[in-house]
């Protein structure tokens, strides 16, 4: 019998009513983090002309780090320290939100088919309010017999990935030839989670259908995964976080009132005259915490809090 916990997807509109649909699989309602990984949205593949695409407008984040990998398409990203850069597929975007960034995310023009993930990581106390900072890292795939690997963040399969994360920590897209079976060694003090893009197989005996997420609890030294069928996964991974954290729209924090104090300080930035209008243009937002992105798209104000008091994830 499998001891691997299936975590079904949910569907949610990423950054407003306009916006493309993804399929969520972390948080749910008893899981809330694998490692510190604690926020994973599947999407696609999507026809751009169809669904518009991914606009996401300059929006904040505190305490997390944002992982976004492509399948498919192109996105470019801009951010409040500067940073530019095209994400395409087989290579990290790698956020580092620390104390306060702002940024956009937006399909590149010549992209008609878009299909990725973005995954978010929870920082703990010691480093929750570092400077902000982005990386960019393209892994060299590794391979054997009917298998192919980029490892993103942390080490497997003899590769490592030299970007910056504050808990240990794994990501690897893995892809598998039709009857593969691969038994991958991992960390037994890791837990993990398998999410399953494109095709069928089963983890340890568990079968994933196409956007499931497969949670291995720690203790194991090895990990197999079989493919029925040509299959492309994303292998997650780390110790059990053992931080309790609150997490509400783009901010991860350790109380309601420290959510709703970023919360108000987006807001001042981004509202201007009597009525509390949003500024049109995202290049005038005020200076502060979450400073300011190059590109001319009205940001996204932050929701209304909720009437309760916001709770702890564990």
């Amino acid at each position: 019998m499998t001891d691997v916990e299936v975590l079904a997807p949910r569907e949610v509109p990423l950054g407003g009513p306009r916006a493309m649909r993804v399929r969520r699989t972390l948080p749910q309602r008893h899981r809330s983090l694998i490692g510190a990984w604690c926020f994973v949205d599947h999407y696609g593949p999507d026809e751009v002309d169809r669904t518009g695409g991914m606009v996401l407008p300059a929006h904040p984040h505190t305490g997390l780090q944002t992982a976004s990998w492509l399948f498919g398409g192109e996105l470019e990203h801009r951010d409040s320290v500067g940073s530019l850069a095209t994400v395409r597929p087989g290579e990290l975007n790698l956020m580092t939100a620390g104390r306060g960034i702002s940024h956009t995310e937006v399909s590149t023009p010549d992209t008609t088919m878009l299909h990725g993930a973005q995954l978010w990581i929870a920082l703990p106390d010691h480093s929750r309010h570092v400077d902000p900072r982005f990386e960019h890292f393209a892994p060299e795939p590794v391979r054997g017999p009917g298998w192919e690997a980029r490892v993103f963040i942390g080490s497997l399969l003899g590769a490592t990935s030299p970007v910056h994360v504050h808990t240990p920590l794994l990501g690897a897209e893995i892809m598998l030839a039709p009857g593969k079976s691969l038994e991958v060694d991992v960390d037994p003090t890791f837990e993990h989670g398998v999410l399953l893009d494109v095709g069928a197989i089963d983890v340890d005996g568990q079968e994933l259908a196409p956007s499931d997420l497969g949670h291995v609890p720690h203790g194991r030294s090895t990990i197999v995964v079989t493919a029925q069928e040509e299959a492309r996964l994303l292998l997650l991974g780390g110790p059990p976080f053992g931080e309790p954290i609150v997490m509400w729209w783009n901010f991860i924090g350790r109380s309601h009132d420290e959510i709703a104090a970023y919360r108000q300080e987006w807001q001042d930035q981004i509202l201007v005259g009597d009525h509390g209008d949003v500024v049109a243009d995202g290049r005038e937002v005020a200076e502060g915490r979450f400073g300011t992105v190059d590109l001319g798209m009205q940001p996204i104000p932050a929701p209304v809090l909720p009437n309760v008091r916001l709770k702890e994830r564990r």
